[in-house]
């Protein structure tokens, strides 16, 4: 009898050992696969899914502002400008976000070795389409995903500039995901002609280029980051009512408040798009779907 326990708790120890030796290197593993990928850096959320698509399992994003955070107001964590220094890359969007316009001078000097990539090389820019700022320019442009097919090649070119031994495997990845952008141009067109009217209300002006590309008429309860006034407010609840809209937009990061008061005095209701989620495709089908029902 005691003999027998002494095979089973031996047994047992040995299953153990073997558990934890297993598990001891196959984390060791792991570790050693994410430190031989590339880190690159992004500003928006959209970004993460571009650089993945070309990067594939070569690559580890670190994405500077979160989902659910304004890029307009966010500010970087004292942990998030010490990942910077384990970037080979950052892709900036390029554009007056003021993330960037803010930061990217700090984020430059904790990494000078760092390559800087310019999503937006190439992009025609528009000036902004809300009223009052007709001066600046919008930089929304990921909105629109022939925009987005730019920015994904010029992620694909940094890649290849840090990483030329890779260069035909970020091709391929690149080709196979600007074939998805393009269905997703014209699907999205396909979808927009159910739309009884060309207008969509919303509370952030950031849909300007995805409006220009679809022929739509953006109009903003923002103006200039401002809250909207209430005389605001009101020229969207004539709007809406003079084109029979009965939804309204608003975005998660933002307070709703303002769109429900519209809502409320068209018997509407309120509807959340996000142009800064991370999973790009399936959100801009999402996007489409929810303005073409307004």
């Amino acid at each position: 009898m005691e003999k027998r326990r002494i095979i089973i708790v031996s047994l047992l120890l040995i299953f153990i050992l073997t558990a934890g030796l297993f598990i001891y290197f196959a984390a060791s593993s792991q570790e050693e696969s994410d430190n031989s990928k590339i880190n690159v850096a992004v500003s928006i959320g959209p970004q993460v899914e571009f650089v993945k698509a070309v990067g594939g399992d070569k690559v580890n994003v670190i994405l500077m502002v979160p989902s659910g955070s304004d890029p307009h107001t966010y500010e970087p964590l004292p942990e998030q400008l010490t990942s910077i220094s384990k970037a080979r890359m950052y892709a900036e969007v390029g554009t007056p976000v003021e993330f960037e316009t803010n930061y990217m001078s700090k984020i430059k000097s904790i990494n000078p070795n760092m390559l800087i990539v310019n999503c937006s090389k190439g992009i025609e820019l528009m000036p902004n389409t809300a009223e009052n700022e007709s001066d600046e320019i919008d930089p929304h442009v990921w909105t629109n995903p022939k925009n987005a097919e730019i920015m994904v090649e010029n992620i694909y070119q940094g890649l290849v500039q840090i990483d030329p031994s890779n260069k035909d495997y970020y091709q391929k990845n690149r080709d196979q995901y600007l074939q998805k952008l393009d269905e997703l141009d014209k699907n999205t067109t396909k979808t927009l002609k159910e739309k009884h009217t060309p207008i969509i209300l919303v509370f952030h002006p950031a849909f300007g280029y995805y409006a220009k590309a679809y022929n739509l008429t953006m109009i903003a309860a923002m103006i200039n980051d401002e809250e909207p006034s209430p005389q605001r407010i009101a020229m969207m609840v004539d709007t809406a009512k003079k084109n029979n809209i009965s939804v309204v937009f608003t975005e998660p990061q933002y307070n709703p408040k303002y769109m429900q008061s519209v809502a409320s005095q068209i018997g509407g209701r309120v509807v959340f798009v996000n142009d800064l989620d991370e999973n790009y495709l399936q959100n801009m089908e999402n996007v489409a779907k929810a303005f073409s029902g307004s």
